[in-house]
Order: structure tokens, then C-alpha cells, then sequence
């Protein structure tokens, strides 16, 4: 019995002309693509609420202002975290209430915390404005020197 359980046997029909290894590599991943659909693997990152509470495990949730999930989106999908977006009607402001469930707390106050990081550094970077006009600022004076010196030229002015 035990030997049954760990052998699986796939039966796959090709109808082609010539057998080479690319005609064999994609019927395999068609296969397996067939395989996987079939099982239902769970989908990551943004769900619907029906497919949040299917799994049966503690759903958490929070209120937010800001509507840039989208940005969560790739952390989401590094700490395996899934979550749905609900906007709540009413008021000037657009709010949201987001459903979260993650493998463990650990994971998801991380994941929290890296995106909370990644959303105030974001403001702090410099302007690239900023930062041209001042080499612009620093190469005037560079040449402004320069200038001078080529002006005073073994003692008498040219």
C-alpha cells in the first residue's frame, strides 16, 4: 500500500509528428499547469473576501486613509500575505477598511513595518531638482575661479 501512495503515474497523449525534447518540454508544463488548476492552489495577495474567509483562519483588519495598496502589493506578496480592500462609503474622505491573514503575526507586523518604512523614506529622498541646481550653483563658481586665474597669467593680464 505504501508503495501506491508514494508513485504517482501521469498518462500523457502527444499527437505530433516528430518527438523532440520541445514538444515533450510543453506538453509537460501544459500538464502540469492542467494539474496545478485542478488542485487549486491558493492565490496570493489580493483576494476577494469570500476566498479570504475560505480558508477558515483568523482574518484581521484595519482602517486606512490612503489608498496606495497598490504599493503594499509586492510586500504583501514577499511576507505571503493576503488581504482584500474594502472602500467604506461616505464622508469627504476616501476610506478603506483592509482585510488581512497571514501564515503568522510575526510575519504580518514585519511586513507592516517595512511598509511603513518604505512610505516615510519616500518623502525624504531629495529633490533631483534641488540637487542639479546646486551642481549648477557649485560649477559657476568652479569656472568663476578658474576664470580669474587664467586672467592673471604670469603677472600681467591678458
Amino acid at each position: 500500500m505504501q508503495e501506491e501512495v508514494t508513485q504517482k503515474v501521469i498518462a500523457l497523449s502527444i499527437k505530433t509528428a516528430k518527438l523532440d525534447a520541445a514538444v515533450l518540454q510543453k506538453a509537460l508544463k501544459l500538464a502540469l499547469r492542467q494539474i496545478e488548476k485542478q488542485r487549486g492552489k491558493p492565490k496570493r495577495g489580493k483576494q476577494t473576501l469570500r476566498q479570504l474567509k475560505k480558508s477558515g483562519e483568523q482574518i484581521t483588519n484595519i482602517k486606512i486613509t490612503d489608498d496606495n495598496i497598490k504599493a503594499f502589493d509586492p510586500i504583501a506578496k514577499e511576507y505571503e500575505l493576503d488581504y482584500h480592500v474594502k472602500k467604506i462609503e461616505g464622508g469627504e474622505i476616501p476610506r478603506y477598511l483592509v482585510f488581512f491573514k497571514g501564515k503568522d503575526i510575526d510575519s504580518m507586523t514585519e511586513a507592516f513595518r517595512e511598509f511603513s518604512a518604505k512610505k516615510l523614506n519616500k518623502n525624504k529622498k531629495p529633490s533631483i531638482r534641488k540637487a542639479l541646481a546646486a551642481a549648477k550653483d557649485k560649477a559657476k563658481q568652479l569656472n568663476a575661479a578658474r576664470d580669474k586665474v587664467k586672467k592673471i597669467d604670469r603677472g600681467r593680464e591678458i
